[in-house]
């Protein structure tokens, strides 16, 4: 009976990150929103940019980087606007109804939203319909919250 509890619930601890729902924010093992690049410069330089720990901020359960005191004002006063959507997890990957790291460097700013994708290969996926992908993405979303 003691090995039935012992198998139980080391099962238990194997399949629990599958069952849980995701956090809300993509982040590192530290608590790392986007692995600390600045989502503010996705809008202002059109590029990915790593922050500074100097610069951070806190939301959603996430610490935010941001390359300076100017970005993190503007992310301070309008996060919704800057942070990547989806959480930060690859927008293939959610439309696909999963959820997959990313790669800073995959990205794409649609209609003033920041999407971001596993890996530039992932990313010429995703272009083939981001309309669609954007639309079962966003159906898919709230369900991965509350699995």
């Amino acid at each position: 009976m003691k090995i039935l509890r012992l198998l139980l619930a080391g099962l238990a601890l194997v399949c629990t990150p599958f069952l849980r729902a995701e956090k809300p924010v993509n982040t590192t093992l530290f608590g790392v929103a986007i692995k600390g690049y600045d989502p503010v410069a996705y809008f202002t330089d059109a590029k990915p940019v790593e922050g500074e720990k100097a610069f951070s901020f806190e939301w959603q359960g996430a610490t935010w980087r941001f390359a300076s005191a100017e970005h993190l004002a503007l992310f301070k006063a309008e996060p919704a606007k800057y942070a990547p959507q989806f959480g930060g997890y690859c927008a293939w990957a959610v439309s696909q109804g999963y959820t997959a790291g990313i790669d800073p460097a995959a990205w794409k700013i649609v209609e003033g939203k920041l999407y971001l994708n596993y890996s530039l290969e992932v990313q010429k996926k995703w272009e083939k319909d981001v309309p669609g992908l954007i639309a079962a993405g966003n159906a898919n979303w709230p369900k991965l919250l509350e699995k």
